[in-house]
């Protein structure tokens, strides 16, 4: 089973626990990954068609999204887990604990993800 799949599997289950560091890596990830997948736009902020030759209809602003390899979106789940741990790591004032032990948390919920120990 796709590590996508696992995450998806496991969100309603974070959020009938109430895990609320879980619920929150999944989101964010998730959102991370469907973001990966969207189609590039170039430097104009166009796709490439001018108004005339754009197309008219139901559907005719749908555009097929890329699709991330396996190896993509292990990429993309280890660095933002790694992106939380170096966050939590930065916050070293005891004010801010609270914060890191939270982001500690998402980070270990997608982290055990990864090595495939089942949902978080």
């Amino acid at each position: 089973m796709s590590l996508r799949v696992r995450m998806r599997q496991a969100l309603p289950g974070a959020m009938r626990a109430r895990d609320k560091a879980a619920v929150s890596a999944l989101r964010a990830t998730l959102a991370a990954l469907d973001n990966a997948e969207a189609v590039p736009v170039d430097e104009a902020g166009v796709r490439g068609l001018v108004l005339e030759q754009s197309p008219v209809g139901a559907g005719a602003t749908e555009v097929a999204r890329r699709e991330l390899s396996e190896c993509e979106v292990v990429e993309i789940v280890r660095a933002e887990a790694a992106e939380r741990t170096a966050a939590a790591a930065g916050l070293t004032a005891p004010a801010h604990a609270d914060r890191a032990a939270r982001l500690h948390a998402e980070a270990d919920v997608l982290f055990r993800l990864l090595d495939g120990r089942g949902t978080p």
